[in-house]
């Protein structure tokens, strides 16, 4: 089953009558389901260059500065889904710099060349992207300055431009004394969704979760955020249009959100109590699935 988990975190306020998220969330680590266990951590460690933070039984933590990005859970028995499956399009990696970002696409490209099958300047960020081992889209990425991007009538201006990743190493690649890059730190930015259709994703991320709408294209892509970021969350049909719910197979299994206050996580149970939507809530962890059975845990304090 695949999760999406929010979290709080801070003490925002409530958000405008309680509809929509407050302005300090954002978007934590992503637990995948494995079918190798070694070589998706190899991936993530040496080749992104994340750093192995826990290891319990089959389930291994990666991430930097002690904040969790990229979760590894070893399911073998499961079996890869097929392409038109609703389920993940990518995870993406938010750099602090551009320095760091192309230190890890090189980490990347020096270990797991075959890996890389992207780039683009989207206006609000440069972007590159690759497949892991088992084929779970990677994007790395740095935002451009907010003062930067472009906005109009509560849409920002999110552009797919032709970027060349080697002139961006050349012009940001910073070497240390030893000749070698130095990965930067990095965490979720955001998380990108193969869904059934647009309108489904919208009445139940944008109505009931409460992330606002930031940019569409038509009934192929939504993209939504709090707080006016560029987008926490992206759902397309560009592969899974008319897909149903999700069986248990590799690949997305828990997608972390946090928001920033009691109030939120409140107005949200409201929310999906209204609309007759299944909740478990245990104390700590209130649960409910999402229209393509992706499952979301939403934890206070964490």
């Amino acid at each position: 089953m695949n999760t999406v988990t929010v979290t709080g975190a801070g003490t925002m306020g409530a958000a405008i009558a309680n509809q929509i998220l407050g302005p300090s969330t954002g978007v934590g680590p992503v637990t995948l389901k494995v079918g190798d266990l070694d070589a998706m951590a190899a991936y993530y460690s040496g080749g992104l260059g994340l750093h192995v933070l826990n290891q319990k039984g089959s389930t291994i933590t990666l991430g930097q500065r002690g904040v969790p990005a990229v979760v590894l859970e070893h399911t073998p028995l499961l079996t890869h889904a097929p392409t038109s499956a609703a389920g993940l399009f990518h995870t993406a990696l938010l750099f602090d710099d551009p320095a760091g970002l192309a230190s890890s696409i090189y980490s990347l490209a020096r270990h797991y060349p075959s890996s890389f099958t992207g780039s683009a300047d989207h206006s609000v960020s440069k972007a590159f992207y690759f497949d892991d081992p088992e084929g779970n889209g990677v994007e790395l990425y740095w935002d451009r300055p907010r003062a930067e991007w472009g906005w109009k009538d509560g849409r920002v201006r999110m552009t797919t431009d032709y970027l060349d990743p080697n002139k961006f190493l050349r012009d940001n690649l910073a070497e240390d004394g030893a000749g070698q890059s130095s990965v930067g730190a990095a965490t979720v930015g955001h998380v990108h969704l193969k869904v059934g259709d647009i309108e489904t994703a919208r009445a139940f991320y944008v109505d009931t979760v409460g992330f606002e709408i930031t940019a569409e294209i038509g009934t192929q892509a939504l993209f939504v955020s709090a707080g006016g970021y560029h987008h926490h969350l992206a759902m397309n049909t560009w592969h899974s249009r008319g897909a149903t719910g999700r069986w248990p197979a590799l690949g997305l299994g828990e997608v972390t959100i946090d928001v920033g206050s009691e109030d939120d996580l409140g107005g949200l149970q409201e929310r999906l109590t209204s609309r007759s939507i299944a909740i478990r809530n245990d104390g700590n962890v209130l649960a409910f699935e999402d229209p393509w059975k992706n499952e979301i845990q939403v934890r206070v304090g964490a």
